[in-house]
């Protein structure tokens, strides 16, 4: 498979899946292997991957920053060169969806938002779940900090007076 083809949040979710059905087997050796063979591979990765940031240097690191995979791939090893406030910014210019940031918390890793359009009062929670979504997606690969993400909706817009 190559590189334009892996999706990392798709990787990601599959290897979530994958631990979730070994859970479910009922099978909690088989289902500890599975995590710390997990563990072992990301360390592994990740070691090398901070040995390849270090020869390098910052110049041609921060070139390969607009590739999300590379970008994501650092951000998840904790080798990215910006803090974490920078990749959540940077991940929430790519959502259609306007919204604003409220706050990080990074002791429970939720990111919460107001969204920018004004509450028009239909009350569509499909909306808010796919703008949610939308939020969620964009900051996996950039921001593996965020773990939950919270939308509050906008205040309702003003009532024209005649």
């Amino acid at each position: 498979m190559s590189a334009a083809v892996i999706d990392a949040r798709e990787a990601g979710r599959r290897v979530e899946e994958v631990l979730d059905r070994l859970a479910a087997s009922g099978d909690p050796q088989a289902c500890a292997a599975a995590e710390e063979l997990v563990r072992v591979l990301m360390d592994f990765y990740g070691a090398g991957l901070a040995r390849i940031v270090e020869r390098l240097g910052a110049g041609p690191v921060a070139r390969m920053l607009g590739d999300d995979l590379v970008a994501g791939l650092l951000a998840l090893h904790g080798l990215h060169p910006d803090d974490v406030d920078s990749r959540i910014a940077r991940a929430l210019e790519s959502v259609a969806d306007p919204v604003e940031l409220i706050g990080f918390d990074e002791a429970t890793g939720t990111l919460r938002l107001r969204s920018a359009a004004p509450a028009t009062g239909c009350g569509c929670a499909g909306n808010a779940e796919a703008a949610r979504r939308s939020v969620e997606d964009a900051v996996a690969g950039l921001a593996p900090e965020v773990t939950a993400v919270e939308l509050v909706p906008a205040a309702p817009a003003p009532a024209l007076l005649q």
